[in-house]
């Protein structure tokens, strides 16, 4: 999973919503009449939680994780919070649990709902995270509306949120108002884009093809694409912060929020502008949740409630440069935001049910043809 760390100085904004809420009343049979883990009347909050997350979130200059440890650690004088980064994500998790073997984690911070999709497919339906009780999760009811990944199972809770768009130099292309417009020839040889089997933005860009042509009409659009010169590059890093950032295209599939990192390091604001064809964005909510096999199961719900208080949520906004996942109310951020972080007129998703059996065999089918490029 490729994801990018700044530290920029964002603030409150407010977030377009997807259709549904991410918070759910409970229906279930737990003692407490809600779905999940019953909550006990003495925690236990002693021990070494270990949470799996990607790489920025603890790597690079001053990452949201180092903060996260600290100040967990001080909350929980008892507890120590170990981060663990996998190397194949989710599917290391999926690979273990079909072996059989320990997954040595007990949170998962990182999940959107391609993932999700990913794990009922591979595995049973509702597997490998628990059914979360978020009547133990005090801060989940300050989640925005509009942040659902459409999980039947209830198994996590959104933690920040982004939306793709394209970010463009305006001296060298038109702002595109279409998707259609960048397979014209204004358009050719211009955008950069990752590649889908190792790129959340570059699924999610894919995703937003199909959102928009159907799954009978994206791979005719994507011949288009390459016949006008897309260059597909492996993830993120190697398209923004390679390619784009040394001139090589005037075009790249990125972050809304991209003008907080280019205010944030003085950068040329022309090269950084940020384009929604079809007035769209693609929302792309992060999840947190708790394995089923966790060994410090009251940690883990601790943890998930401290990462949505107003400290961390703020803390998470700033060095990830995503929007927050609470309310503008609960959390204090710089007011530069509303210039430099943009939503789009409509935020669209490609929903779980849609994804589920159907992803895998989207992103093969394309990866077959393009994923060369």
């Amino acid at each position: 999973m490729d994801r990018r760390t700044f530290i920029g100085t964002v603030g409150a904004g407010t977030v377009a919503g997807v259709a549904g809420c991410l918070t759910r009343d409970g229906d279930g049979n737990g003692d407490d009449g809600s779905d999940g883990d019953p909550e006990p009347e003495n925690p236990d909050l002693e021990g070494e939680l270990r949470v799996a997350t990607y790489s920025s979130m603890v790597d690079g200059e001053n990452p949201a994780g180092e903060w996260l440890k600290e100040v967990f650690e001080e909350e929980y004088p008892d507890a120590e919070l170990t981060w663990t980064v996998p190397e194949n994500g989710i599917n290391q998790y999926i690979e273990r649990e079909r072996s059989d073997v320990d997954l040595d984690a007990d949170v998962y911070l990182g999940a959107n709902v391609d993932d999700l999709v990913l794990v009922d497919d591979r595995l049973e339906e509702g597997g490998l995270l628990r059914d979360l009780n978020v009547d133990r999760i005090d801060n989940a009811e300050r989640i925005r509306d509009g942040l659902d990944m459409g999980d039947p199972h209830g198994r996590v809770l959104a933690y920040d949120t982004g939306y793709i768009s394209l970010v463009y130099d305006e001296t060298v292309v038109d702002e595109p108002e279409t998707l259609a417009d960048l397979t014209e020839p204004a358009y050719e040889d211009a955008l950069l884009a990752q590649n889908a089997q190792s790129s959340d933005p570059g699924q999610a860009f894919l995703l937003w093809t199909i959102d928009a042509y159907g799954e009978d009409g994206y791979l005719d659009y994507w011949d288009n694409l390459a016949a006008n010169g897309v260059r597909i590059l492996k993830d993120w890093s190697e398209s923004y912060s390679g390619a784009y950032m040394e001139e090589e295209r005037p075009m790249v599939v990125s972050y809304s929020t991209d003008q907080v990192y280019a205010n944030e390091y003085g950068y040329d604001m022309r090269r950084h502008q940020v384009a929604f064809p079809n007035d769209q964005g693609y929302a792309n909510p992060e999840g947190m949740g708790i394995f089923e096999g966790a060994s410090e199961l009251d940690l883990a719900y601790e943890f998930l409630d401290f990462a949505l208080s107003s400290e961390a949520q703020a803390v998470i906004a700033q060095r990830n440069v995503q929007f927050p996942a609470v309310e503008e109310e609960f959390v204090d951020l710089d007011d530069e935001f509303d210039q430099y972080a943009h939503v789009p007129p409509e935020a669209v998703t490609v929903g779980y049910d849609r994804l589920r059996g159907n992803l895998e065999g989207w992103v093969d089918d394309w990866a077959r043809e393009f994923a060369g490029q």
